[in-house]
């Protein structure tokens, strides 16, 4: 991949942009580092005019002076170095937790696309470890990076001011060091980028394969996965040994420079001393100069570094908060509370270019109708609801609730109008209630509760030792598969929308656990408009309407108890045979 340049730009906004709110921080942090800076420069001059003082044999009440000036200004430099550390991280992560949190909300903005063609290893890794990168970028390295080329700055006047020679020996060491070091630095960069890279592609994987445990061991694909595993590995390796490599040449570069900056720092000042230009002192005060040099242009490199890992972030992060949503919010009014009518007039979709999921779907659904889609697998019923969620938008054609496009109101509207209940329950770490309410504290337990109790839950609810309190894991593990659908439907009954979408909610669940799922369906039915999309003929007894969909087409449509009736239909031939994948 090449590497894209950053604009000096783009750094001043990210860091204009994360680190205004913590002005006042940054403020003192800026004042405490020139504090440093000063302390820095005037120990020196304490340490010449102790040597002098010494070699003039003068009061000793002056060492004593000049000793306990320079043991105070040390020790309040460690102490405003402690607190220049402690405010940087604070600085750094709060500024990297916020960007954190703006990628992780825009990830999950973007329809499902750009989620089908990412993987959640991948994104966890940009998330997490791109940003991690940057903490040093946000916490220490626009201040430290000026504080230490405002102290090298400072160690240059000083060093002219006891002679232009050795001021100008200085200056050319200081303008060839930054110069190689930042050569060194850009051959480095590109590696840190493909680290970024493999890096998230490995993570990627690695989730993808962990989480599909079971699938792998049953059909047998240890080997391939192992297999693909080591070849990420191999490919990995080299990358990794560039890359440190290219750290290896920044640190082996800095070191020899600060050995021929010290060999001319004393081979001027030897000249300077022969010659009595200068004192014993002086000479003492250019080779601690020379050697505190080494600090910030030490400080510099590793900021360099830390330069370079942030470009390939920055770059990383940027590409994937410049990919915008192709579903976004409609300008119009929220839908008006209530079932809905819903529509799809000559609706085409497919989710590549050159395949045609839906073709040409036109049907209509009663306000407080109930709908019943029957199809083979991939003939385009699940499809049906992601259009009407807007997880996508058609093709061409519109989708219309009560007369009005689904494109009209914003997403958060229409999806809180339009509720859904899937095979696939998804539940997370958390209490029951927060399950059900998606953390939202304003829903009261008692209204809760008694959800669960019309769904059959009673028994369950007071099973649990905490009762809405009671943590739940990951996944759902310790609950049945009954007992997480109800919960799923639960927290539909929780949002009370107007349209309700059951997506073959039953199709994995025992005859017995199946009745239970049907009565809550038959509660959820009531006052709303629903689509059900079915493998079981249970789930759809009664629905108003029916639908069958063939290879993204509408086989057969109309009143349920007119096909039911009609021998000659295709919905009557599955309900004698009463196999459904007839259809």
């Amino acid at each position: 991949m090449k590497r894209v340049k950053i604009p000096l730009r783009e750094y001043v906004q990210l860091l204009a942009g994360y680190l205004r709110p913590q002005w006042r921080s940054v403020l003192l942090l800026a004042i405490l580092l020139i504090l440093s800076i000063a302390m820095q420069l005037i120990n020196p001059q304490i340490i010449r005019y102790f040597i002098d003082s010494a070699q003039e044999q003068t009061d000793k009440s002056r060492l004593y002076y000049a000793a306990g000036l320079f043991i105070g200004v040390s020790l309040l430099y460690q102490l405003i170095t402690l607190v220049v550390t402690y405010i940087s991280e604070n600085v750094g992560w709060t500024a990297t937790n916020q960007l954190r949190g703006d990628v992780a909300d825009h990830c999950l903005r973007l329809d499902q696309s750009f989620h089908k063609n990412h993987s959640s290893g991948s994104l966890i890794e940009r998330v997490d470890g791109d940003i991690n990168a940057l903490s040093n970028f946000f916490s220490k390295l626009s201040v430290m990076l000026l504080s230490n080329l405002a102290l090298v700055i400072g160690i240059l006047v000083l060093l002219f001011r006891e002679g232009w020679q050795i001021g100008l020996v200085m200056l050319i060491f200081v303008v060839i060091a930054i110069l190689s070091i930042q050569y060194v630095r850009r051959l480095a960069a590109p590696f840190w980028t493909k680290m970024r890279e493999i890096n998230a592609e490995f993570y990627g994987f690695l989730g993808e394969h962990l989480e599909g445990t079971e699938d792998t061991r049953a059909n047998g694909a240890t080997g391939f996965v192992m297999n693909r595993f080591y070849g990420i590995l191999r490919r990995w390796l080299p990358i990794r040994f560039k890359a440190f490599m290219g750290f290896g040449a920044m640190w082996i570069t800095t070191l020899i420079l600060f050995a021929i900056g010290t060999a001319m720092a004393l081979l001027v000042s030897a000249h300077l001393y022969r010659i009595d230009a200068i004192t014993m002192g002086t000479v003492y005060m250019i080779v601690y100069y020379t050697e505190l040099l080494a600090k910030p242009i030490e400080q510099i490199r590793t900021q360099m570094e830390d330069l370079q890992k942030a470009d390939a972030s920055i770059t990383r992060i940027g590409q994937l908060l410049a990919i915008h949503s192709t579903v976004l919010d409609g300008p119009g009014p929220k839908p008006a509370a209530g079932p809905s009518s819903v529509t799809f007039d000559q609706v085409e979709f497919g989710y590549e270019d050159d395949i045609v999921t839906l073709n040409g779907v036109s049907f209509e659904l009663k306000r407080g109708h109930s709908l019943g889609v029957l199809g083979r697998t991939g003939s385009g019923k699940t499809t049906l609801a992601r259009l009407l969620l807007r997880f996508h938008d058609p093709r061409s054609g519109r989708i219309l609730l009560d007369g009005s496009d689904v494109r009209e109101p914003k997403l958060a509207e229409l999806r809180r109008h339009v509720g859904m209940v899937t095979q696939q329950i998804e539940l997370f770490q958390g209490t029951v209630k927060e399950n059900l309410t998606f953390y939202d504290d304003t829903v009261a337990n008692e209204r809760i509760e008694a959800v669960l109790v019309e769904l059959g839950l009673a028994d369950w609810l007071l099973s649990q030792p905490l009762g809405l309190s009671t943590p739940l894991e990951s996944g759902g593990n310790g609950l049945s598969a009954g007992e997480a659908q109800l919960l799923a439907f639960a927290r539909v009954f929780l949002t009370d929308p107007g349209v309700v979408i059951l997506d073959e909610a039953s199709s994995k669940l025992d005859p017995a656990t199946e009745q239970k799922i049907v009565r809550a369906i038959d509660k959820l039915m009531q006052n709303r408009t629903c689509i059900i999309i079915a493998h079981r003929l249970a789930t759809i007894r009664r629905v108003d309407d029916i639908l069958i969909l063939e290879s993204g087409r509408i086989m057969e449509q109309g009143k349920r108890s007119e096909l039911a009736a009609d021998p000659a239909s295709h919905f009557s031939r599955i309900l004698i045979t009463g196999m459904e994948d007839l259809a």
